[in-house]
């Protein structure tokens, strides 16, 4: 199969390499040639080309890894290129707005996000691997063949396929990955209020792992956490109404003194979350 690879970053340029892995050939596209040059030499792709050229009329499938702010601009200026029978999925975690614009743009688009990756970024970060058992979200196209494609894509590089509503996806991130970054910015944040300089001091010094842990996703990329939040605001705002009163909730019972009750919610929390940790949003397909 020929795969071609846009925006070669960490989850770019570890799919191109875990796809070449696999026997495809694969070209890639980034804004920084110097990147496409990088991912050449170090065997992540076999060519690279430029938005605004010709590509590969046999390509069967294109992965859109751009920022998810220019993953349309760069569906637009793909199209006139592909073959009318080329598949473009994208990598984006909000869907709803993405598949809408997308598949008027090209009618074989079809979304995906793919769950993985880390603290890094960049070419350099690429990982082989990187997808092995994690899940990935897939918003059926009305036509099965293309489903069945992109799902065999994802699984080919370990990942297991979930088939949701775009709708219902962007409500399920707005719980498990974007309230969180919301939630840990706001940790940092309000961190940094304390009014004393030697307590500050002291905290800093004496922050762990469970600071490390929990102040993460807060202290990653600030404009993809704006985009994130632009792109799926009412769902989010919904997660952090719910989230306010929780946490309301949870306060009350501490200056009420109320001891067993908050560690019965403490317990509850702990059970609520292996769920999160052991299954996925629906029975994959």
């Amino acid at each position: 199969m020929k795969v071609g690879v846009i925006g070669l970053g960490l989850i770019g340029g570890s799919l191109a390499l875990d796809l070449r892995a696999l026997g495809h050939w694969v070209w890639g596209i980034s804004r920084r040639e110097r990147t496409c040059h990088t991912a050449l030499d170090r065997g992540i792709i076999d060519a690279y080309y430029q938005l605004g050229e010709s590509l590969p009329q046999d390509t069967d499938v294109v992965i859109i890894c751009t920022p998810i702010e220019q993953i349309i601009p760069s569906l637009s200026l793909l199209v006139k290129y592909l073959s009318t029978q080329t598949i473009v999925t994208d990598v984006g975690s909000v869907k709803a707005p993405i598949v809408e614009a997308g598949q008027q743009l090209w009618h074989r688009f079809i979304g995906s996000h793919p769950m993985a990756g880390n603290t890094n970024s960049g070419i350099e970060s690429v990982q082989k691997g990187l997808f092995t058992d994690r899940p990935c979200a897939v918003v059926p196209h009305p036509v099965g063949q293309i489903n069945d494609q992109i799902s065999a894509l994802w699984r080919s590089v370990g990942m297991e396929v979930y088939y949701c509503d775009s709708t219902e996806h962007d409500r399920a991130v707005a719980w498990i990955s974007h309230l969180p970054v919301i939630v840990s910015a706001s940790l940092n944040l309000a961190c940094n209020r304390e009014s004393s300089a030697r307590v500050k001091i002291l905290g800093e010094k004496l922050a762990s792992s469970g600071f490390a842990d929990t102040s993460r996703v807060g202290g990653g990329n600030p404009q993809l956490g704006r985009m994130m939040a632009q792109l799926n605001r009412v769902a989010l705002l919904s997660a952090l109404d719910h989230y306010q009163e929780v946490l309301s909730s949870l306060r009350q019972t501490i200056e009420d003194e109320a001891w067993e009750q908050l560690e019965d919610r403490l317990k509850q929390a702990q059970e609520v979350r292996q769920t999160y940790i052991k299954s996925g949003m629906i029975a994959p397909k």
